[in-house]
């Protein structure tokens, strides 16, 4: 993984996607405006604490996660999973570039609603340097996120 693993699981179930090749770029905001998708429409993994478990909450790149919004979500406290608490469960993904698929981790995710309003969902494939973009029906169907609204835009 992650990109194979990824790409494997999508094979395997006959999901159609567009993988898109970019130079290195960290942040969610400028993966977006490399790839030419709207910062609404490219989800940016944040790894958090739900109830001290390692969790997934997705949100738009342009998006910030409200904590106490995810909080009242999961119904339990959420927080910001620091680096330690998770860089292990993902050991050939460069930190930061998760795919939210946390099914393949066996762990839940969470996602803004505002991504379920496209048609499509694009992400970060475990690296810095692709994109990965599928029907949000896809991902629904085998990642059955949580929604809600947690999140917020950003200036």
């Amino acid at each position: 993984m992650p990109i194979e693993k990824l790409k494997r699981f999508l094979d395997d179930n006959d999901v159609k996607y567009t993988s898109i090749q970019h130079s290195r770029a960290c942040t969610a905001q400028e993966i977006a405006e490399l790839v030419h998708i709207p910062g609404k429409e490219l989800a940016k993994t944040v790894m958090v604490l739900i109830a001290g478990q390692v969790a997934m909450a997705v949100v738009p790149a342009s998006h910030l996660v409200d904590f106490k919004c995810l909080s009242d979500v999961a119904g339990t406290p959420a927080d910001l999973a620091d680096e330690g608490d998770f860089v292990e469960l993902f050991p050939q993904c460069d930190v930061g570039a998760m795919p939210p698929f946390g099914n393949l981790y066996d762990m839940p995710v969470y996602v803004s609603e505002t991504l379920a309003e496209d048609e499509s969902i694009a992400f970060s494939a475990g690296s810095h340097n692709e994109v990965i973009r599928l029907s949000y029906a896809d991902f629904q169907r085998f990642v059955n996120p949580i929604l809600g609204r947690f999140s917020y835009r950003f200036p």
